[in-house]
């Protein structure tokens, strides 16, 4: 019998003491090829996102991905998220949080796509095309690219 990861239920509970204190809930995670997230979005690998109750729909945190539904932009995506690559849950107020050690999960790590214990959901399929197409649509004005905001974690120790 395989042991299951605490890290989905340090998110979830970091996750439910945000909300009951009256915090926003962030969740910094790396962006692979098993991520499904917005285009455009994610800068160096990475992309931090807001999982308070009134900017999701549909949020859930399973023991393999966070799953919900989310607006950027005014276009309403699904978004998932594989636990392996979460780098951090965190109040946005204060910062308070945990962050994780990055997990080398698929062919990184030597494993197949199919002996992966967690499957990723079918909807997200169909929301990869729809984002593409919604990109292709995006008027593309000659906008001085953003500068990145520097992080606002602090490593505790």
């Amino acid at each position: 019998m395989s042991t299951v990861s605490t890290k989905p239920y340090l998110i979830r509970a970091i996750w439910e003491w945000c909300v009951d204190q009256g915090f926003t809930p962030y969740v910094a995670t790396l962006v692979d090829a098993q991520t499904r997230v917005p285009p455009g979005y994610a800068r160096d690998g990475q992309i931090v996102l807001n999982l308070s109750p009134d900017a999701t729909g549909q949020l859930q945190i399973a023991n393999d991905f966070i799953t919900f539904q989310a607006r950027f932009g005014g276009v309403a995506h699904s978004l998932v998220v594989p636990i392996a690559n979460v780098i951090a849950v965190y109040a946005r107020e204060n910062g308070q949080g945990m962050a994780f050690e990055t997990e080398i999960a698929g062919e990184e790590a030597g494993v197949d796509a199919d002996e992966r214990p967690g499957e990723m959901p079918d909807t997200v399929e169909d929301m990869a095309d729809a984002a593409a197409a919604a990109k292709a649509e995006a008027p593309s004005g000659d906008e001085p690219p953003r500068r990145p905001r520097p992080s606002h974690l602090t490593v505790v120790k």
